[in-house]
Formats: C-alpha cells, sequence, structure tokens
C-alpha cells in the first residue's frame, strides 16, 4: 500500500468510491427521515440533537474513508474488502438511525459506527506495513482509533444518565486523533482536487434528498386537490433553493483551501455544518408539508425554521470555508445580509418560504456579479 502522487493529474473519484457515497445516501436519507417526522410532532429541540449526534457518526465515517483514499487508495482485492466491511459498518448505523433519535438507543448505531472505524483501523496498519516514510503517522492514526472505539464500547454499559455526559467527551476525542496524527509527523499526501470533488459529490447526494422532498410535496399536492396550489408553491421553492445552494456551493474552485494541514482541518471540519444543513433541508420541506395538510404539531414560525434555519447555515459555513477569501469586503458583506434576512424571515412565517427562495437567488446574482467583476 504506496502512498498515492498528491500531484497525480486526472485524479477523479473512483467507482469504489461513488458506490461508497451511495450506502451512505441510505443513513443520511434515514436521518432526514426520523428528523421530519420528530419534529412534526412537536419535538424540535430533542430532534435536532438527536440529528446532530447520527449525523456526526455518518460524516465522520465518510471524512475518515475520503481522507484515507486520496493518500493510499491502492484499489487492489483487500483495499476493496476492507471498504466493502466499512460498508456493511454504515447499513448496521443506518438501520439504528430510528432507535437512537426516537428511544435514545444508541447500541446498534455504535456497533455499526465501530465497524466502520476499526475496518479503517485495518487499512492505516497496512500503511502503516508498507509505507515507511509515513509509518509513525499511520500507526498514530491506528492507536488512536482504536482507543477511541474501546471507549465507545464502554460508553455502551454506562447507566442512562450518565451517556449524554460521555457522548460530547467521545467526539471531541474522535476530531483530535487527525491533529495528533499528523502533528509532528510527515503528512499524508492528500490529492487537494481529488479531496474538493469528493466534497462536492457528497454534497450534491445530500442536496439530492432536497429534490425528492419537493417532489414528495408535488405528489402530495395531487393526492390532496384542496392543497394543489400551496403545495405546488412549497415544491416550487424548494426547487429553487436547492438549486441556489447548489449554485452556491459550486460557484468558486475550493481545493485551494486544503494546502497546509490547518487549512484542511478547517475545511474538512467545516463541512460538517454544510454537510449537516443540507441533510435537514429535506426533513424542512417536509414538514412544511406536513403542517400544510396539518399533520404537524407546530407553530407556524417554527415550521418556517425547519427550512430557514438549513439554508442560512449552509450558506454562511460555505461563504466562510470557501466564498470569503474570493470575495471583496462589501461583497462579503452583502451575502451575510441576504443569508441573515433569511433566518430573520422567519418572523414572518406566511411569506418566509417565498422570501428564502427569493434571498437566495439573490445571493446567487451577487455571486455571479462579483465572479465576472472579478
Amino acid at each position: 500500500m504506496r502512498p498515492r502522487d498528491p500531484a497525480e493529474g486526472h485524479r477523479t473519484a473512483s467507482p469504489l468510491e461513488l458506490l461508497f457515497d451511495l450506502v451512505f445516501v441510505v443513513a443520511v436519507g434515514f436521518a432526514a427521515s426520523n428528523l421530519h417526522e420528530i419534529e412534526s410532532e412537536g419535538h424540535v429541540s430533542s430532534a435536532v440533537l438527536s440529528y446532530a449526534f447520527v449525523f456526526f457518526a455518518i460524516w465522520w465515517a465518510w471524512i475518515n474513508f475520503t481522507w484515507f483514499a486520496t493518500s493510499f487508495d491502492t484499489d487492489d482485492w483487500l483495499y476493496r474488502v476492507m471498504t466493502f466491511v466499512q460498508m456493511a459498518g454504515v447499513l448496521v448505523l443506518a438501520a439504528g438511525v430510528h432507535a437512537l433519535m426516537v428511544d435514545a438507543d444508541i447500541g446498534l448505531v455504535v456497533v455499526g459506527y465501530v465497524v466502520m472505524r476499526l475496518a479503517l483501523v485495518g487499512q492505516w496498519l497496512r500503511a502503516a506495513a508498507s509505507s515507511p516514510e509515513y509509518r509513525r503517522t499511520a500507526l498514530r492514526y491506528a492507536a488512536g482509533i482504536t482507543v477511541v472505539q474501546v471507549l465507545w464500547v464502554l460508553a455502551l454499559v454506562l447507566p442512562d444518565a450518565v451517556r449524554p455526559w460521555v457522548v460530547p467527551v467521545l467526539i471531541l476525542l474522535e476530531v483530535l486523533v487527525p491533529p495528533f496524527a499528523e502533528a509532528g509527523t510527515r503528512t499524508t499526501p492528500w490529492h487537494t482536487r481529488h479531496i474538493a470533488e469528493r466534497y462536492s459529490l457528497f454534497t450534491l447526494i445530500v442536496l439530492g434528498e432536497g429534490l425528492i422532498a419537493s417532489a414528495n410535496a408535488v405528489i402530495d399536492g395531487i393526492a390532496h386537490a384542496d392543497h394543489l396550489a400551496s403545495l405546488l408553491v412549497l415544491a416550487a421553492c424548494g426547487l429553487v433553493v436547492v438549486a441556489g445552494l447548489w449554485w452556491i456551493y459550486f460557484s468558486r474552485e475550493q481545493h485551494d483551501h486544503i494546502r497546509s494541514l490547518p487549512t484542511a482541518l478547517v475545511f474538512g471540519y467545516g463541512h460538517y455544518l454544510v454537510f449537516a444543513a443540507a441533510g435537514a433541508l429535506p426533513a424542512g420541506i417536509e414538514v412544511a408539508v406536513s403542517a400544510d395538510a396539518g399533520e404537524a404539531d407546530l407553530s407556524h414560525a417554527t415550521v418556517a425554521a425547519t427550512i430557514a434555519v438549513p439554508v442560512a447555515l449552509f450558506v454562511l459555513s460555505i461563504w466562510a470555508l470557501a466564498l470569503r477569501p474570493s470575495l471583496p469586503i462589501g461583497w462579503n458583506v452583502v451575502v451575510v445580509v441576504l443569508a441573515l434576512a433569511v433566518l430573520a424571515g422567519i418572523a414572518v412565517p406566511s411569506v418566509s418560504l417565498v422570501a428564502t427562495a427569493v434571498l437566495v437567488t439573490a445571493i446567487v446574482v451577487v455571486l455571479e456579479v462579483a465572479g465576472r467583476r472579478g
């Protein structure tokens, strides 16, 4: 398992990586579906907290595989088998999403998560054995991941009252493993354009869930003719918002933001907010559909917030990570003000969704105008 050339030309996502991403579609879809159901029942705060935890497990397993693959993807039979083991862990995790988000039972999610992480440990050990120049870094990864997985398993036997205080500590330890492994050693040879492409592909996956939610709004509208007009407006606005977020994300090249270890960590960790916000958007659209049918026990402002908050969070996150350095200060201010205006629209819930679509479109126009002037 020799390291890949970080300057390799025409490096693109492999078919195995694409299949790996599709397995995560299942987990993301389950998380968004349960978020919608719990929010519709009026338990918004608990829904958001459980969704944030589940999405961390999904995102963290994906991001660690992605950064390993960009450096050591040999695509031989053993690498493929180990990757399929990680996919199996994703499916186990997905099967436990409902139990965690509804009953606070983390057992199955932890089992699937540990399977994914320990399979990656095997990959790091193989890299350590095959690549002397990266042996110390690889062994640090393997040791750090293993220790934290043991702690996750031990957390399963803790009393229910104690576990909520332990989980944030374990999450912190997880995110400290890469800085620990890479610091003071030779950093792994990531391919900046390949990483940027992998992140963009996962963004497409989570935004695609929003298109499905918009389609569901049309289907419900056809089935309930008395709500057809409002549901068509909802579907149209949902489509505009998803298209706008896509446009915003892909409006600038992003590989230049991951040149060093600190910038790579900021870029990678910051995308948790981007992905989680995009994954929560379809849940918000579905909540709006349920509210229109009188099936959601929520205030109008809360329904508006389930869409406006993910949209604003997505825009502000990708602005901070990739857009801000490419824009003059005046254009940066305009983008931030428009994103905050999306949040302000919650105060007028009757027009919040239409306002969100208009404001997202305005941000797209600003970025296009700024790009042409630049």
